[in-house]
C-alpha cells in the first residue's frame, strides 16, 4: 500500500505504485488536465514519475511557484528541436533555465541572424501546436555516449563521457528530438504557450576561452501571453531607464577600458554618492556604530585563517612584495576582527558595532561586468556586530527596522525577505549552522514578517537574510544582508571575558543595508529614471536670468541657498529663457527658478518644476523652506 500525503494534510492510499498523473486524476479531471509536474518529498518530477513508497506530493499546476521553472526548462528543449528541424547541421550542447527565461548553446558554422531567430520562434510555435508527448527514458552511460556520437552530437557525447561510467542517465524525447536531461518537463508541448526568442550571443564551450565559440540563443517563457507581454513591456521600460545611458546623459560617471569594472565618478555623480554616504553615516551614528577604516591589502596568511583563501581564492586579486603574498580585500570582516582583537573586551561591552564604508575588490569575470551594477571595485556600507549568542535576536531585529526605514526613505516600499541557508562548500559544524539559521528565523518571526528560504545559497561561513527591494517597474534587486557567523571570530582569535570570568568567542553579525554603493546608486538611477527627489538630486535647483539686468540677483539667490547647504547652480548664459528651461529639464533638475525684472524688484524667484508645473513666485527664503521640507533625515 502506498500512502500519498497532499499539501492540505489529507492522504490517499493506493494498492500499488502510482504516477503523479494518476494521483492528480484521482483527485479530479480538472487537476489531471492542468498538472504540469509533481513535487515528491520536495523534489520536482514529471507527471509520469511513479511513486512506490509513502511520500508527500504537490501537484504542480500553473499556480505553483515552481511552474515557471518547468515551463522554461521545457521551452529550452522546444528551441533546440525547432533549431535542428530548420538547421539540421546544428549540434546542441546545454540549455539551462536562467532568470526570466532560458538559453541554449549551439555549435554551428554559420552565425544565426535575427531573421533566423524569427524562423526558429515560428517553428517553436508549430511544434507546440503539435502537442507532442514529452517522454522520459533511461540509458546506461556508455550506451548514451555511442548513441549521441552516432547522431553526430559530439558535444553532447563529450558531456556524457565526463559522467561516471556506472550511472544511468535520463533522456527526454518529443517527436524526432531527444536530449540528455535531468528534467522534469511538461507532459506535452501544447503546454508551452507564451515564449519569445530575445537575442543571440557568443559563448565558449564549457566556459573556457581556449575552447571553440558557440552560439547562445536566449529566450523568455511565461505561463500566458499576458505575462509575456508584461515582461516585454518591462524590458522596454528598463531600456529607457538604463543607468548607463542616464549616467552619460546626466554626466554622472563613466567607465573605460583602462580600468575594467572600476568607476570614474564625475562631480554630479559624486554628489549623489555623498548624499547616500552621509545618510548612511547618520544611520551608523544613530544606531550605536563606531565608524572604522581598515587596510586595503592584507597578508595571504590572514585570508587562509578566515577560510577565504580556500573558499574564495578565484575571486581575489593578489599581489606580492618583498617575498610576501598579499590579497586585496574582497570583504571587510577580517579587518574588523583585527580591531576587535586590539584589546580585551568584557561581556558588559557587548554588543560592539563597527561600521565602515569599506572599499573592496573582487575579480569578477569580464563578461559579468555591467555598468556600475556589477563592478570589480566597490564600496559597501559594511558593518559588523560582535555580540553574545543571547543578543543575536535583538540585534537582527534592530537591524531589520533600520533597513526597512532606509529603503522607504529612498523610495522603495515593496521589500521581500529571504534566508539563504547552508551551502555544500562551507566551514563550521552542522550544529553551529542549525543555531545560526534558527537565530535568523527567530528574529524575523519576532519582527512579524514573512520570508522565503533559499537552500544552499548562504555564505561559506554562515546563513544570511537577504533584502530584495522591488523597483518602480517591478524588478527585484538584492541589496541588504544580515549574516550570522559563528566561525570567523574563532578562526581569528576573537575573545571576550564572560560573566564567568572565562574567555568566550563572540558571535559576529555581518550587516549591510544598501550593500555596494555603486550598485545601489545604479538601482536608484533606474528606479527614479534619473528623476531624483530633490533631496537626492545632484543639482536641486538652477536659477536662471532672462536678461543681464537680473544677473546680480541670480548670484545673490544662489549664494543664499548654497550657504544653507543646498546644491544650487546659476545659469547666466546669454540664451533665451525657453532654451535654458528645456536644457535643465532634460538634465532632470527638480526646480527651475526664473528671475525677471519683477522677481528682481520683489526679491523673489519664479518657481517651476521639471514636470512643467508653475508654482508661482516665492522669496528665496520661502523656496529654501520648501527644500528643507523635502529633505530626508536618517
Amino acid at each position: 500500500m502506498v500512502h500519498i500525503t497532499l499539501p492540505d494534510g489529507s492522504q490517499r492510499a493506493f494498492d500499488q505504485p502510482v504516477s503523479v498523473q494518476d494521483v492528480a486524476a484521482s483527485i479530479g479531471p480538472g487537476l489531471a488536465k492542468s498538472a504540469l509536474a509533481g513535487k515528491v518529498d520536495g523534489k520536482l518530477v514529471d507527471t509520469s514519475y511513479r511513486i512506490d513508497a509513502d511520500a508527500a506530493l504537490e501537484i504542480v499546476t500553473e499556480k505553483h511557484p515552481d511552474a515557471l521553472e518547468v515551463i522554461r526548462h521545457s521551452t529550452a528543449h522546444l528551441l533546440a528541436q525547432a533549431t535542428q528541424r530548420l538547421f539540421p547541421d546544428t549540434q546542441v550542447t546545454i540549455g539551462p533555465v536562467v532568470d526570466n527565461g532560458f538559453y541554449y548553446d549551439f555549435a554551428r558554422k554559420t552565425p544565426f541572424t535575427p531573421d533566423d531567430l524569427d524562423k526558429i520562434e515560428a517553428e517553436m510555435k508549430k511544434i507546440a501546436a503539435e502537442g507532442l508527448a514529452v517522454e522520459r527514458s533511461v540509458m546506461q552511460r556508455d550506451a548514451a555516449v555511442d548513441f549521441f556520437k552516432n547522431k553526430g552530437e559530439i558535444y553532447k557525447a563529450e558531456i556524457i563521457e565526463s559522467i561516471p561510467a556506472n550511472e544511468d542517465l535520463s533522456l527526454y524525447s518529443q517527436g524526432e528530438f531527444i536530449d540528455l536531461c535531468r528534467g522534469p518537463h511538461v507532459p506535452n508541448t501544447s503546454r508551452l504557450k507564451a515564449f519569445k526568442l530575445m537575442k543571440v550571443a557568443g559563448a565558449y564551450w564549457r566556459g573556457d576561452a581556449k575552447n571553440e565559440m558557440l552560439q547562445r540563443v536566449y529566450g523568455t517563457a511565461w505561463l500566458n501571453d499576458k505575462d509575456l507581454k508584461a515582461y516585454l513591456t518591462q524590458l522596454e521600460e528598463a531600456e529607457k531607464r538604463d543607468h548607463r545611458k542616464i549616467g552619460k546623459a546626466m554626466d554622472l560617471f563613466h567607465l573605460q577600458e583602462e580600468a575594467p569594472g572600476l568607476v570614474f565618478w564625475h562631480p554630479k555623480g559624486w554628489s549623489i554618492w555623498q548624499v547616500v554616504e552621509q545618510y548612511i553615516r547618520k544611520v551608523y551614528r544613530d544606531s550605536g556604530y563606531q565608524e572604522v577604516r581598515c587596510p586595503q591589502i592584507l597578508d595571504q596568511t590572514l585570508w587562509q585563517k578566515t577560510g577565504h583563501w580556500e573558499n574564495y581564492r578565484e575571486n581575489m586579486f593578489t599581489t606580492a612584495s618583498e617575498n610576501r603574498d598579499y590579497a586585496l580585500k574582497p570583504m571587510n570582516c577580517p579587518g574588523h576582527v583585527q580591531i576587535f582583537n586590539h584589546g580585551l573586551h568584557s561581556y558588559k561591552e557587548l554588543p560592539i558595532r563597527y561600521g565602515e564604508f569599506g572599499a573592496c575588490h573582487r575579480n569578477e569575470p569580464s563578461g559579468a561586468l555591467h555598468g556600475i551594477m556589477r563592478v570589480r571595485g566597490f564600496t559597501q556600507d559594511d558593518g559588523h556586530i560582535f555580540c553574545m549568542e543571547s543578543q543575536i535576536e535583538s540585534e537582527v531585529t534592530a537591524f531589520h527596522r533600520q533597513a526597512m526605514k532606509v529603503y522607504a526613505d529612498f523610495g522603495f516600499a515593496d521589500i521581500a525577505l529571504k534566508i539563504a541557508l547552508r551551502p555544500d562548500k562551507r566551514i563550521g559544524s552542522d550544529e553551529t549552522w542549525d543555531k545560526a539559521e534558527n537565530a535568523l528565523r527567530s528574529a524575523l518571526r519576532a519582527c512579524g514578517v514573512e520570508w522565503q528560504e533559499l537552500p544552499g545559497e548562504g555564505a561559506f561561513y554562515g546563513p544570511k537574510i537577504e533584502y530584495h527591494m522591488k523597483d518602480s517597474i517591478g524588478r527585484a534587486w538584492q541589496v541588504g544582508t544580515m549574516q550570522v557567523d559563528f566561525s570567523m571570530p574563532g578562526r581569528l582569535g576573537a575573545e571576550y571575558v564572560g560573566e564567568d570570568s572565562a574567555r568566550h568567542v563572540p558571535v559576529m553579525l555581518h550587516r549591510a543595508i544598501v550593500g555596494s554603493l555603486e550598485r545601489f546608486i545604479g538601482v536608484l538611477i533606474e528606479h527614479h529614471a534619473g528623476l531624483f527627489p530633490s533631496w537626492l538630486a545632484p543639482v536641486q535647483a538652477v536659477v536662471m536670468n532672462i536678461t543681464d539686468a537680473q544677473a546680480d540677483h541670480v548670484e545673490r539667490a544662489v549664494q543664499a541657498l548654497v550657504k544653507q547647504g543646498f546644491r544650487v547652480e546659476a545659469d547666466l548664459r546669454n540664451e533665451k529663457i525657453g532654451y535654458k528651461i528645456r536644457e535643465h529639464t532634460l538634465q532632470k533638475v527638480p526646480y527651475l527658478l526664473v528671475v525677471g525684472d519683477r522677481e528682481k524688484e520683489n526679491g523673489a524667484v519664479s518657481v517651476r518644476l521639471r514636470s512643467g508645473e508653475d508654482l508661482g513666485s516665492m522669496t528665496v527664503d520661502e523656496f529654501a523652506e520648501r527644500l528643507k521640507g523635502e529633505s530626508i533625515s536618517a
